[in-house]
């Protein structure tokens, strides 16, 4: 009994799981809706960006990305500081994210119909356009938690004197935004304002820990 309560006092943190079905909850919803009218995103940098799908490659690493950073994040027990900061910015965002949705329902309408190319990339992006809808666009979660991992990683405790491991993180981070654009999934406003969502959630929550730690 004492080791379960050792365990679950050491990872409490772990309560923040409980925001994913929310989260899942809602994006389902946004995504099953058709009886609002949808404002399409686009802008003329749209027009300049090719479509390109070997990068789905990096679009799905994204999900590893997310997914193992927050892991490795969740168990440094020592400097939990850096899954909290983490994490609080994610939820902000993503929340931020499903309220824009659901208040500004938006779309895009940037999908090739057809494929140039027949290959195993065109196979999978088929996958990914027949099960993912082309709403609920801006700002792009895709782009805003990619950034928000890369900064996680970059400002790290454990990562700081790795240098190898925050260059490959942040060049992962450029791929994956890259590749919401290369695909066709989002416009360029949508990266766009997931970056500047990202910059007001860090200035929050980021600045005031580095303040003290300076005044420290």
């Amino acid at each position: 009994m004492k080791k379960i309560k050792s365990f679950l006092f050491k990872y409490k943190h772990a309560i923040l799981i409980l925001y994913l079905p929310i989260y899942l909850t809602w994006f389902i919803y946004l995504e099953k809706r058709t009886d609002v009218k949808f404002t399409y995103i686009h802008c003329f940098v749209d027009d300049y960006i090719p479509f390109c799908e070997m990068f789905i490659i990096p679009y799905l690493l994204w999900f590893l990305y997310v997914a193992v950073s927050l892991v490795f994040l969740f168990f440094q027990t020592k400097h939990l500081d850096d899954f909290y900061r983490c994490t609080a910015v994610l939820l902000l965002g993503m929340t931020t994210s499903l309220l824009i949705y659901t208040i500004f329902p938006n779309a895009q309408n940037m999908r090739p119909h057809t494929f140039e190319r027949d290959n195993i990339f065109t196979q999978i992006i088929s996958i990914l356009y027949a099960t993912d809808t082309d709403t609920n666009v801006c700002p792009s979660i895709h782009v805003f938690n990619a950034i928000a991992i890369n900064v996680a990683i970059s400002d790290s405790w454990y990562f700081k004197d790795k240098r190898a491991v925050r260059l490959c993180s942040t060049i992962l981070c450029v791929l994956i935004c890259m590749s919401t654009l290369l695909l066709k999934q989002h416009s360029f406003i949508d990266a766009l304002c997931a970056l500047l969502l990202y910059v007001f959630y860090y200035i929050i929550i980021y600045k005031p820990f580095k303040r003290r730690k300076t005044a420290q």
